[in-house]
């Protein structure tokens, strides 16, 4: 994300009430690790997360996983707080191509919890706002129930894409990465799992849920 984005975002996360201990420290168990495609918990939404800002200490995930504001591991260790969403992900309707997709939530983390970008994989998440999904290219996606699978995206559409030819999922894979692999090995971050829709699984493209994040951002510390 770009460097606006981050001081954006941080001042942000001073704004949505992460719990606060007496010393000043958020309330969190400082052995927890935070990093792309591990098991998260809302309520009782279980789901993955896509993506780690480690500088801005904000992650990502997809916006239909939201609950109740507390974000835990899959241990129940708290690990943050819901900051904005976007969710307008169709129930059963049909999808024109050209309409628009919004599904990601913020997450802002507790002080005391360690951050990376490495998938469970070993790959290393980046972003590269020159990257994004293109039809017939070589995608993996990583969900806590599916694992890692790859296939190619089938279409791209207003703002997200449909994949094809091995990527798959299960309930509780929502809000993962899906990324293409960089010629020096490299994950490179290009959409948030949403869902199956038919035989096609879905994604929202990140360069436009970035842009929404930042619209978002900028419009409550205007406001």
């Amino acid at each position: 994300m770009r460097g606006m984005s981050r001081l954006a975002l941080s001042a942000l996360a001073a704004m949505v009430g992460v719990p606060i201990a007496a010393s000043g420290a958020a309330v969190a168990d400082p052995g927890v690790l935070v990093y792309p495609g591990m098991e998260i918990h809302q309520a009782n939404e279980r789901c993955t997360l896509g993506y780690v800002d480690t500088q801005s200490r904000v992650a990502y995930t997809a916006g239909h996983c939201r609950g109740n504001g507390q974000v835990t591991d899959k241990d129940g260790r708290f690990i943050g707080t819901m900051g904005s969403f976007r969710d307008n992900t169709p129930d059963g309707a049909t999808i024109a191509t050209d309409h628009q997709i919004s599904d990601w939530e913020t997450i802002t983390l507790a002080g005391d919890v360690m951050v990376n970008n490495i998938l469970p994989g070993g790959r290393m998440l980046v972003t590269d706002p020159v990257v994004t999904a293109q039809p017939g290219q070589r995608v993996c996606h990583f969900g806590v129930v599916t694992g890692e699978t790859c296939g190619s995206v089938a279409s791209v559409n207003n703002g997200w894409f449909t994949m094809t030819n091995g990527v798959v999922s299960q309930k509780g894979d929502s809000g993962g990465p899906v990324y293409t692999i960089a010629p020096d090995d490299r994950a490179v971050l290009v959409g948030v799992f949403n869902s199956t829709w038919g035989h096609f699984p879905v994604a929202v493209s990140w360069n436009t849920a970035d842009q929404q994040m930042n619209e978002d951002v900028m419009h409550v510390a205007s406001g």
